[in-house]
């Protein structure tokens, strides 16, 4: 069995920024619902030494949209850039405008970069990676992480998710009747 670069990461994405997307939305439900500002989760943490959840989102986007589009222009792909500056609101468009993005991207266009090279830089560091390799070893862990820890914020905040919210939708086969 082959799997094509557009299957392995579009889709992944595709199945999981819905999924953020839910997060979030139940996020602002549930503080509104208690009558607390959702803003109050922008700045929060897990630990003092731990990057805020602002910070994740926008790392999942950046590992998934704009390394999507990167790729697709063929340019330098860096850190991302943490002079964004969201409020609650502004983090769920920003992951809307992200899965917009991606769900734009064809299968073709990604297929036909494999096996090409796309560099990383940020400072002093520099990565040269197959097409492949920057995905499946570089954005898509980085994304999964980001969005685990977006996750575990808001459940840290007592909202109430569960493992479907993470997940989204399963690509599923439909059952033979």
């Amino acid at each position: 069995m082959s799997i094509s670069l557009y299957d392995a990461v579009v889709r992944t994405y595709l199945q999981f920024l819905p999924g953020v997307e839910q997060c979030l939305q139940k996020g602002r439900e549930h503080f509104e619902s208690l009558g607390r500002d959702p803003n109050a989760l922008v700045e929060s943490r897990i630990y003092p030494d731990m990057l805020p959840l602002h910070f994740q989102i926008v790392t999942l986007v950046h590992m998934s949209s704009v390394a999507v589009r990167t790729v697709l222009e063929s340019a330098v792909f860096g850190a991302p850039d943490l002079t964004l500056a969201f409020d609650y609101a502004g983090l769920q468009g920003h992951v809307r405008e992200a899965r917009t993005e991606v769900e734009a991207v064809e299968a073709a266009q990604l297929d036909g970069l494999a096996g090409g090279a796309v560099t990383f830089r940020a400072g002093d560091v520099t990565l040269r990676f197959t097409t492949e390799d920057f995905f499946l070893s570089f954005c898509v862990p980085h994304f999964y992480f980001h969005t685990t820890t977006a996750y575990d914020l808001l459940r840290l905040a007592g909202v109430p998710l569960g493992k479907a919210d993470f997940l989204g939708a399963a690509r599923t086969l439909p059952i033979p009747s």
